[in-house]
């Protein structure tokens, strides 16, 4: 007979949310954060990252009092883990995420965590926290899991019921009640990883291998650039073949594919092994945005369009197309590079308040602005209707438009 499971889950971001309201067909859930207005929001059914329907159910709080953890027998911990400034692994939500919860521990109580890490974070970084704050014993007081998850904000072909899980447990039997319990949400099945370390090696290599996918898709976009071939049209002549990876160039940003390789990059420095290739990926990646700016400046140039004080719209500021999410994204350093050369930049997002930003305005087609180029970054299906006459009515004078993803069949240049 199952035990009669009481679930908290910490942190109600992207990830944690659906979590926690996909729980709540089936257990009681808490769903802990330490942002007041966050829970605030929440409890009025609201999601601020317009990514899920909120609705509250009596199996279901959210809060941000600790104490409303205590009655929980498994903990699932769904922190950011984000790189500094010297792009090495912040741990720091995660530490104190793992000492919130070591308080309320009690015996036979299992701690998940889903947070994106490198091998080894788990066991070797959380588990010691738990056990020193808590008093327990490992695997034999309290026990771990990790099922790292798979979210792709935006995309709702692909939410939390629709992907494969990966799960694992710090023994056999945990990891087979893991694995069970997600099995309750997760539509289409599991995979149970025979340990910790080989789930958290799975997730940190999913997003891994795209940013070198792409990263060899930028390199070409940025050589055909200088042959004057146009690389989409490469591309789809490429793929007719059955074994080519079709995979775009763009800009790379995101909570993960723009930061996972950081954090495999960090264990295996760490274990002596230097990977060129990953650190090729990032730096090309990188630099995606300041080959974006140039381009624009030539292009402006070109048109004999004065560059200092030139008027810059940018369309698009999230990480992503059709969501509201901007963590690490790409377009930012588009604007500061702008801006370095003197230009007045402004930005539309459709997803993102006008005070989001200093740069920030609403919708461009309702005034009478115009602008000197315009670069569109972000392929929101708002964009993706815009029509050349309406882009011709935003344009100062010789119509300079930079399709950085692709979607118009007549544009200045295309990445």
């Amino acid at each position: 007979m199952e035990k009669e499971y009481k679930i908290a889950i910490i942190g109600l971001g992207y990830v944690g949310l659906p979590l926690a309201l996909a729980f709540s067909d089936y257990y009681k859930v808490t769903g802990y954060d330490i942002n007041e207005k966050r829970i605030s929001d929440l409890n009025k059914g609201i999601d601020s990252n317009l990514d899920v329907a909120v609705i509250v159910n009596s199996n279901l709080i959210f809060s941000n009092d600790e104490n409303d953890l205590k009655e929980s027998n498994i903990y699932i911990i769904t922190v950011p883990t984000p790189v500094n400034e010297k792009k090495s692994p912040d741990l720091s939500f995660l530490k104190l995420a793992s000492e919130v919860v070591a308080n309320f521990l009690k015996e036979g109580d299992i701690v998940i965590y889903e947070s994106t890490v490198y091998p080894g974070v788990t066991e070797d970084f959380c588990v010691p926290i738990l056990a020193k704050i808590s008093g327990l014993p490992y695997n034999v007081g309290f026990y771990c899991g990790y099922s790292p998850e798979r979210i792709s904000p935006g995309a709702e072909k692909y939410n939390l019921q629709s992907v494969v899980k990966v799960t694992s447990g710090s023994t056999e039997k945990i990891a087979v009640i893991v694995d069970r319990l997600y099995k309750k949400i997760i539509k289409v099945g599991t995979y149970k990883a025979p340990s910790i370390k080989v789930a958290e090696a799975a997730k940190v290599i999913e997003n891994t291998q795209r940013d070198v996918n792409i990263a060899l898709m930028n390199e070409l976009a940025m050589m055909f650039d200088k042959m004057n071939i146009n690389t989409s049209e490469v591309l789809n002549a490429a793929k007719s073949k059955w074994n080519f990876l079709d995979f775009k160039p763009g800009l790379v940003g995101g909570h993960c594919i723009g930061v996972d390789p950081y954090y495999l990059l960090y264990k295996s420095e760490e274990m002596g092994y230097k990977p060129t290739l990953l650190h090729s990926s990032r730096a090309i990646n990188n630099s995606v945005a300041s080959f974006v700016v140039d381009k624009t400046i030539k292009l402006m140039i070109d048109e004999a369009k004065v560059i200092k004080d030139s008027s810059v719209l940018v369309l698009g500021y999230t990480f992503k197309e059709n969501c509201a999410d901007t963590r690490n994204t790409k377009v930012k350093d588009i604007v500061e590079g702008l801006e370095s050369f003197s230009c007045e930049v402004s930005v539309f997002d459709p997803y993102l308040s006008e005070n989001s930003c200093t740069n920030f305005i609403n919708n461009p087609l309702d005034a009478k602005k115009k602008y000197d180029s315009i670069i569109v970054a972000v392929s929101h299906q708002e964009f993706i209707k815009y029509t050349s006459a309406e882009f011709e009515q935003l344009s100062n004078g010789k119509l300079v438009l930079l399709d950085i993803k692709g979607i118009y069949n007549k544009s200045t240049w295309k990445f």
